[in-house]
C-alpha cells in the first residue's frame, strides 16, 4: 500500500502556490540509521583540530541583551492544535558543548548559537526576538510607537513574538512595518502582526521597489519542483535530533504555519529618507543580491545599522540548492561597498534579519569588509580558474578561501558552501555546457546508467562502491551507485548502501542544506514503501489580490496536458474594465496572451482582474461568478471551463534520489 504525506513546502515561493504548511516529521526518516563510522569520526576530529573553537565570542554576544525566554518556550501551535514551530526541540543543542559524532562540529556550534532564543535588547530602543522561526523579528521603539522589521514566516510566530515583546516591554502602538526584502521569512507573518489591537490605524508598510512582484512571482514557473527539493533542503521530513535536521546557518528552521501578506503602502525607490513614527530613517536599494528586491537601511539617531541578509554571520547562497536563479555577485559585493560608503563609519550596531547583532564601529566595518571580501574571493578566484579552461565541477573543488577569510565564523559554509557557490558563479557566466564536445548531445540520465550497467556490470560497480564506501570514500561509492540506481531502482543492495553513503556524508556536511539533501535522501532509499507526498491547496486571499492576470497565465501554461490538448485554436477574451482587456489563445500547444490581439474571440467575460485569476485557478467557478454577478460571458459560457480542464494540478510524488 502506498503511503501518502501532507508537505506543506516552505520557502520564498509559497505564496504563489496558495499553500498553507506543515510538515509531518519523524517516522519513515529514522528508519535504519547508522552511527558515524570510524571515518567520519576522523573527519569531524579533523575539524576540530582546524578551528578554533575556544573563540567564544559569538557565544557572548548570542547571549548579549537577553531580556525574557519565548512565551511557551517557543511552541506555537494552530487553533487545532498541530505545533508549527517547537523552538524547544531546535534548542537541544544550546547547552551540550561537544557536538556528536554524527554531525559536524562546526555545524553543531552553528546549532548551538541558532538555539539561543528569546527577547533581546540590541540598544537603546532596538530589540528582537530570535528563535521564534528561521528569521529575527526586530522591534524599534520611536517617539510615535512601534517600527516591526520582518514579521517572519508565519502569523501565529509572528504573534508569539510579538506578544514575546509586549509582555516585558509594555503594550505601545506598532505604527509602521518594514519589509527588507521579498523572501517570505521576512513577511510572511505580518498578519499576526497586523491583527493585533495595538496596530495603528494608519500604520504604514515600508518595501523596496519591486517587492509585491518578486514576493509573488519569484520561481513560480519551477514551482513543483522547488516544493519538493525544498522538503530536501530543509530537512523538513527529518527527525530533529543528532542524526537528523540541527537546522542552518540562518536559523532553527522555517516555521511551518499561515503565511500571509500585504500590501505595502510606501514604496523606496532609490537612495531616499523618511520620517517614520518620529525617527529619520535612510534607505538604499540592493536589488539583484541575495533578494531579487532588498534594501539596507540606517537610524542616524541611533547609530543602527541594517544590511538585510546581505552580511548575515553564515556565508551565503549565490544559488539555492532548492532551485532558483543565480544571483549577481559583484552586485552583492558593490551593496556592501556601498553601505561602507554611507553608513558603516557612523554605525554602532548592525543587526540583521538573521543570527545575531555586531556592536562596536571597528567591528561593524571589520565584518562588512571581511563578508564582502569572501563573497569577491569566491566569485574572482572561480573566474580566474573559468579562464584558464577549468571546467564547472573543478571549480566546485578547487576554490577555498584563503586562511584569513576561511577562518572567519561567519564565512563558514552553513547555508550556502563554497562548493556550489563556485559552481553558481560559472553558470552564472557562461552556462552549464563546459566546452568538451563529448557534452554537447549526453544521454539522459536512465539511458547513460543503462549503458555503464551494460559496459562494467553492475556486481562490478557495487564491489568497487563497496570497497569505496569501505574506504570512507563516500563520495565515489555515491557516484558508482547511482548508476545502478540509475538503471534499476528497486536494487536492494544498491539502495541500503548507498543511503548509508549519504547518511555519512550528511553527518561530515557544515552546511545545514547539504546535510538536509543527504540525510533525507538516505531516508527516501531506505522506505521501500513508496512514499506519497500531497500538496494540499488553501486559496490564500493575499495572494489572489496580489498576483497578476498575466503571471497566473504565465504558470497555466507550464502545466498543459499536452496529452488533451485540441487540435483547433481557442481564443477568449478578458475585458476588465474599459481599454483594459487580454485576449488569451491556445494554438500550436502554446498557451499565448495579448492587448490588441484582432481575432474574433469564442468567448468574452468581462470580470475583474482579482476575480479573473480566481476563475483560472478555481477559486471560484464560472457559474458561481455569474450567479454572483462578478462575471459576465458574451459567446461560449462552456469555453473557459474546457479549457481549465486542460490544465494539470501540482503533484510532486517524482523521485529526486532515483531517476524518473
Amino acid at each position: 500500500m502506498k503511503q501518502r504525506k501532507k508537505i506543506f513546502f516552505i520557502m520564498p515561493l509559497f505564496l504563489m502556490l496558495l499553500l498553507l504548511y506543515g510538515c509531518k516529521t519523524g517516522g519513515e526518516s529514522n528508519i535504519n540509521r547508522k552511527d558515524a563510522s570510524i571515518h567520519t569520526k576522523e573527519a569531524q576530529e579533523k575539524v576540530i583540530q582546524s578551528l578554533n573553537f575556544n573563540d567564544n565570542k559569538d557565544f557572548e554576544d548570542a547571549n548579549k541583551g537577553f531580556v525574557a525566554p519565548l512565551i511557551n518556550d517557543g511552541v506555537v501551535k494552530l487553533d487545532d492544535g498541530t505545533i508549527i514551530f517547537n523552538s524547544s526541540a531546535y534548542s537541544i543543542p544550546k547547552d551540550t558543548e561537544k557536538a556528536p559524532d554524527t554531525v559536524n562540529p562546526s555545524l553543531w556550534r552553528k546549532a548551538r548559537l541558532n538555539a539561543i532564543s528569546g527577547l533581546f535588547k540590541v540598544s537603546d530602543g532596538i530589540y528582537q526576538v530570535r528563535g521564534q522561526d528561521i528569521s529575527n523579528l526586530t522591534i524599534i521603539e520611536a517617539p510615535k510607537g512601534l517600527i516591526l522589521v520582518d514579521p517572519l514566516v508565519s502569523k501565529e510566530t509572528a504573534k508569539n513574538a510579538i506578544d514575546t515583546y509586549f509582555k516585558h516591554r509594555g503594550e505601545r502602538s506598532i505604527e509602521a512595518i518594514i519589509f527588507t526584502h521579498s523572501h517570505i521569512d521576512h513577511y510572511g507573518g505580518v498578519k499576526g502582526i497586523l491583527s493585533d489591537k495595538n496596530v495603528s490605524k494608519n500604520v504604514e508598510i515600508y518595501a523596496p521597489i519591486g517587492f509585491l512582484e518578486e514576493a509573488v512571482s519569484e520561481n513560480i514557473l519551477a514551482g513543483s519542483i522547488m516544493y519538493k527539493r525544498s522538503l530536501y533542503s530543509y530537512g523538513l521530513a527529518l527527525d530533529i535530533d543528532e542524526k537528523g535536521n540541527v537546522g542552518n546557518g540562518l536559523g532553527p528552521a522555517p516555521s511551518m504555519g499561515t503565511k500571509t501578506l500585504a500590501e505595502p503602502t510606501d514604496i523606496i525607490k532609490g537612495e531616499e529618507t523618511r520620517n517614520i513614527a518620529g525617527l529619520e530613517f535612510k534607505f538604499m536599494l540592493a536589488p539583484d543580491s541575495e533578494a531579487p528586491a532588498e534594501m539596507h537601511f540606517y537610524i542616524p539617531s541611533k547609530k543602527a545599522l541594517c544590511t538585510a541578509e546581505n552580511c548575515v554571520q553564515t556565508l551565503h547562497n549565490f544559488y539555492t540548492l532548492r532551485g532558483a536563479k543565480n544571483r549577481d555577485v559583484l552586485k552583492w559585493v558593490g551593496y556592501l561597498n556601498k553601505t561602507l560608503d554611507l553608513w558603516a563609519k557612523d554605525a554602532e550596531v548592525l543587526f540583521a534579519p538573521h543570527n545575531v547583532p555586531i556592536w562596536g564601529n571597528a567591528e561593524i566595518i571589520k565584518h562588512i569588509e571581511t563578508y564582502r571580501d569572501g563573497l569577491k574571493y569566491i566569485h574572482d578566484k572561480t573566474l580566474s580558474l573559468i579562464n584558464q579552461g577549468y571546467k564547472f565541477n573543478d571549480v566546485g573543488n578547487m576554490v577555498k578561501l584563503p586562511e584569513n577569510l576561511d577562518k572567519n565564523w561567519a564565512l563558514r559554509g552553513y547555508y550556502g558552501s563554497i562548493s556550489h557557490n563556485a559552481r553558481a558563479v560559472y553558470n552564472f557566466y557562461i552556462g552549464y555546457f563546459d566546452g568538451n564536445p563529448a557534452n554537447l548531445d549526453p544521454y539522459g540520465t536512465v539511458e547513460e546508467a543503462k549503458r555503464y550497467v551494460s559496459t562494467f556490470g553492475r556486481d562490478k560497480l557495487f564491489n568497487e562502491a563497496k570497497k569505496s564506501f569501505d574506504k570512507g570514500d563516500y563520495r565515489w561509492a555515491s557516484i558508482l551507485l547511482k548508476y545502478i540506481l540509475n538503471d534499476n531502482p528497486d536494487d536492494i543492495g544498491a539502495r541500503l548502501l548507498q543511503a548509508d553513503s549519504f547518511e555519512q556524508m550528511g553527518y561530515m556536511a557544515e552546511s545545514g542544506t547539504w546535510r538536509g539533501f543527504y540525510l533525507t535522501g538516505a531516508a527516501e532509499l531506505r522506505n521501500f514503501k513508496e512514499t506519497e507526498y500531497e500538496i494540499t491547496s488553501l486559496f490564500n486571499s493575499d495572494t489572489l489580490n496580489a498576483m497578476t492576470v498575466e503571471l497566473m497565465l504565465d504558470h497555466l501554461s507550464t502545466r498543459l496536458n499536452y496529452d488533451k490538448l485540441p487540435k483547433e485554436e481557442i481564443v477568449f477574451k478578458f475585458v476588465f474594465g474599459d481599454n483594459d482587456y487580454l485576449t488569451v489563445s491556445l494554438k500550436n500547444n502554446v498557451l499565448n496572451y495579448r492587448v490588441n490581439d484582432t481575432r474574433l474571440p469564442q468567448a468574452t467575460i468581462t470580470v475583474s482582474k482579482k476575480n479573473a485569476v480566481k476563475l483560472l485557478y478555481g477559486g471560484i467557478t464560472l457559474d458561481e461568478a455569474i450567479k454572483n454577478n462578478i462575471a459576465k460571458v458574451d459567446g461560449d459560457k462552456n469555453l473557459l471551463p474546457n479549457f481549465l480542464t486542460l490544465i494539470t494540478p501540482y503533484d510532486i510524488n517524482f523521485p529526486i534520489v532515483l531517476s524518473k
